[in-house]
């Protein structure tokens, strides 16, 4: 009977009703909670602190609902009602009521986070039409991002070698067609440990990180490595590994493999095979090779390329069947051949002997056919060779970002424009945070196509990730030229500190930006500093050649006339050094930069000879085609041949890579067209 008592009371005075109440809100106050923290990058523990409250707020909720009653009053205790004029049962029913509301909220809050995509959105996101879609994308649970490896050894100078096993690592997983992983260019600027690996997980897409370190003392090394869950923290797999060097070249086979388990991701029968192969068994050749990765991959430039060459050219002396090194070798040899640097060293046949031994020594590595393919694209120009040998490497390293958009140079070089935006896409989504990537595709492909909007936006993304880079900016500067937006792009180029004269795309567009102003004194020094900055017996790019062919006509422009014969005679000189000299097409164009070269000179003959010969040298280039025939009318309008030079305009202003209104109104290339209605009339149409 004392038992029922209590428990009756415990009913009268609504405690079982507070229970239940307390109950649903603290559950539908948790769903929001979920949805809200994570949206503003809470850490994890806000979390469980929020939840730990209203567990322990339970049993004083309780012992309120027994000791005290809610009058009209107010709140009294309990005790000091009379039985006759307690409300308590009116307020029984308030409580039920508002307990059925939440519960209802609460559940329709549980079937939304339910069948809604799980999904993040990267934080420095922008609204680009097509390559970034506005609608979150899927995270897929099998995606990964390795990041950097903490170097632990107490000598600075080894931490090439946590480098290189980090990459080792990616490249490894890179292979397995199951898995998306994110390429070392998006991962190698966050800390080896970051705080909030959460928000590290959404900028990259990825629902895993691996974190690592490497100790390497004399002939030891000691690997950790950890599998964590972003979105929980959840250390999923950790692993050490000591070895000896002559021991260590096959523990990133065994992370990959590890990680593969974890994740449930299936390797065939290849795919294991590529990912636990030992590369070598030379430890000096690996040490170099790792120096060539650590180079290649955290510094840019030809001058950090030709150090990267020469490592691989070492482990490849020392272990000559060593066939990531000679890949490697073949790759960046071809992209220094194509951007005219120290050609005698990175010659046709240096890159052709590479890339054929690679593919004798490893034909079923996805490395092999990048090299092929490389040699294909950069030195015989055989575009759709190229393509074939990319897409045998895709199968076989489908998480390559490299392979994919150099996949998409080339089909953009064919006029292949939407599978190239389709292979830009692919890349950027395995390298979310690469500037140099997103530089290309707005500064480049976007302007291209006059997708402009496209352009701004992707090259704003650049710039949320990375405020200071001046190729970013020099890229938006050059899209606000191509639109006419000349007082933008100065003001863009205004952000570029006063010494960031390295770059070739700075270069360009600080003289693009002074001769449209007619600012011609600015455009020559502009050049000269960086002519002067250039070591001495190296060679000048080809791209630079370009735009010194610019200043010669500059100094023309400026009534400088014998300074402008010494620049394009020393031109000449650079590009055909003596009559017999065969001018092949390359990257930027050098064999119509030479007609420009002798049209300085007033060589009529050889200037148009050397043009139209140009036009023929990019005939299946649908890149540089355009800027070949830009440079044929523009010496035709140099020499007097108005209406050759405007006929072949309307054209130019419609194909990608062609000119733009913009550049008709403000090059000064184009004066001798001036007043001719026709030429009049073509600026005047809305611009393109």
């Amino acid at each position: 009977m004392e038992e029922r008592s209590f428990f009756g009371e415990l009913k009268r005075r609504n405690v079982y009703k507070v229970a239940a109440a307390y109950i649903v809100i603290s559950w539908l106050i948790i769903q929001a909670a979920s949805i809200l923290f994570p949206t503003f990058d809470a850490p994890q523990w806000v979390m469980k602190v929020f939840v730990a409250v209203l567990v322990l707020g339970f049993l004083p909720a309780l012992v309120f609902a027994w000791a005290f009653e809610i009058t009209p009053e107010g709140i009294k205790r309990e005790s000091e009602i009379a039985a006759d004029r307690s409300i308590a049962h009116h307020t029984g029913r308030k409580i039920v009521a508002i307990t059925v509301v939440f519960a209802v909220i609460a559940a329709g809050l549980l079937l939304f986070q339910i069948f809604r995509p799980k999904v993040v959105t990267g934080a420095a996101a922008a609204p680009v039409k097509t390559l970034i879609p506005e609608t979150p994308v899927v995270v897929p649970e099998k995606s990964i991002a390795v990041l950097p490896f903490e170097n632990l050894s107490r000598d600075p100078d080894n931490a090439y070698f946590a480098d290189g096993i980090q990459d080792e690592i990616l490249t490894r997983l890179s292979k397995i067609a199951a898995l998306k992983v994110i390429s070392r260019t998006s991962t190698q600027k966050y800390k080896s440990a970051p705080e909030n690996l959460r928000q590290v997980g959404k900028e990259l897409g990825v629902a895993n990180l691996l974190e690592g370190s490497v100790q390497k003392v004399a002939n030891s090394t000691h690997i950790n490595v950890q599998l964590i869950h972003a979105a929980t923290d959840e250390h999923l797999w950790a692993e050490s590994y000591n070895r000896r060097l002559d021991d260590v070249f096959g523990v990133e086979g065994e992370v990959a493999t590890a990680i593969a388990d974890q994740l449930k991701a299936t390797l065939t029968g290849a795919e294991e095979k590529a990912v636990t192969e030992k590369p070598t068994q030379n430890v000096a050749a690996y040490e170099a090779y790792l120096r060539g990765v650590s180079i290649e991959h955290s510094q840019y430039g030809y001058n950090a390329y030709a150090e990267a060459v020469r490592n691989y050219a070492q482990a490849v002396q020392l272990d000559p069947n060593f066939a990531l090194a000679v890949s490697r070798l073949a790759i960046l040899r071809s992209f220094l051949f194509f951007n005219g640097v120290d050609p005698a060293t990175n010659s046709p046949g240096a890159v052709k002997e590479a890339a054929d031994r690679a593919m004798a020594l490893a034909p079923n590595a996805g490395e092999s056919w990048i090299a092929q393919g490389a040699y294909r694209y950069r030195v015989l120009r055989d575009f759709e060779g190229a393509v074939t040998a990319f897409r045998r490497a895709e199968t076989l390293s489908p998480n390559n970002s490299y392979l994919l958009r150099n996949l998409a140079f080339v089909l953009r070089r064919l006029g292949r424009w939407q599978e190239a935006e389709s292979e830009f896409k692919k890349a950027l989504d395995l390298d979310p945070r690469d500037v140099s990537l997103l530089c290309s595709m707005g500064g480049e492909f976007y302007n291209y196509l006059r997708r402009f909007d496209d352009a701004c936006a992707v090259l704003d993304r650049a710039l949320e990730i990375s405020p200071d880079s001046d190729t970013a900016h020099a890229q938006k500067a050059n899209v606000f030229q191509s639109q006419g937006r000349v007082h933008e792009a100065a003001q863009e180029i205004a952000r570029l500190p006063a010494d960031a004269s390295d770059d070739d795309f700075v270069i360009g567009s600080r003289v693009t930006q002074a001769i449209y102003e007619r600012r011609f004194d600015v455009a020559i020094d502009v050049v000269e500093r960086k002519v002067r900055a250039i070591p001495a017996g190296q060679p000048i790019d080809s791209e630079l050649r370009a735009i010194v062919a610019q200043v010669g006509f500059c100094q023309d422009w400026m009534g400088r006339g014998e300074e402008a014969r010494r620049t394009f005679s020393h031109l000449v000189e650079m590009i055909k050094p003596t009559p017999d000299t065969v001018v092949l097409p390359e990257a930027n164009g050098l064999p119509s930069t030479l007609a420009l070269a002798y049209a300085g000179l007033g060589q009529k003959d050889k200037a148009l000879q050397q043009a139209q010969q140009a036009v023929k040298d990019y005939d299946n280039d649908a890149v540089i085609k355009p800027f070949a025939l830009t440079t044929l009318a523009q010496i035709q309008a140099h020499f007097g041949d108005l209406d050759s030079a405007i006929a072949g305009i309307p054209h130019l202003l419609e194909v990608p890579a062609g000119v733009t209104r913009a550049d008709l109104k403000y090059n000064p290339f184009w004066d001798p067209l001036r007043k001719d209605p026709r030429f009049q009339k073509l600026c005047q149409q809305p611009n393109k």
